[in-house]
């Protein structure tokens, strides 16, 4: 374990508890923060929940808005999020059949973290690539694309 440096900036209040964990636990599953944060780091997860704020969509337009999503990740990735809790789903009695797509009370209960998570990424992502492309133009970055090529 590294040691604690007094140049360290203080650790948030709410992720204290997590820091006495060493290792993942025996079953996942039983670990909140693990358990929610595998469907929230899901690629389709966040841009579903976020097209879904201003109301009801039908899958359609839900695969429209989100734009590179196939029609079976769609379907997977909303049946996760129902299965969740995080969105429900309403079949109308029409023919052909329509479906709709809503927020739950607990789905919209988790766009307040999401904001500020999107906000964080929106302020930093120039920061981000330019970290990636100085990692990249290093040696450890060399190192690591020879790593991928296999050469």
């Amino acid at each position: 374990m590294t040691r604690e440096h007094a140049g360290n900036p203080p650790v948030p209040e709410a992720l204290v508890p997590f820091l006495q964990f060493e290792g993942a636990p025996e079953d996942a599953a039983a670990c909140p923060v693990r358990d929610v944060l595998d469907r929230v780091g899901q690629k389709w997860t966040l841009l579903l929940l976020i097209a879904l704020i201003p109301g009801p969509r039908r899958f359609s337009a839900l695969q429209r808005q989100v734009g590179d999503i196939s029609k079976r990740m769609l379907t997977q990735s909303l049946r996760q999020l129902e299965r969740d809790g995080l969105v429900a789903r309403e079949v109308f009695a029409t023919k052909p059949p329509s479906v709709e797509y809503r927020l739950t009370e607990l789905g919209r209960s988790a766009l307040d973290p999401i904001a500020a998570l999107t906000d964080w990424a929106d302020r930093n992502h120039d920061r981000i690539r330019a970290a990636r492309s100085a990692y990249d133009a290093s040696e450890d970055g060399a190192a690591l694309s020879l790593a991928r090529t296999g050469c």
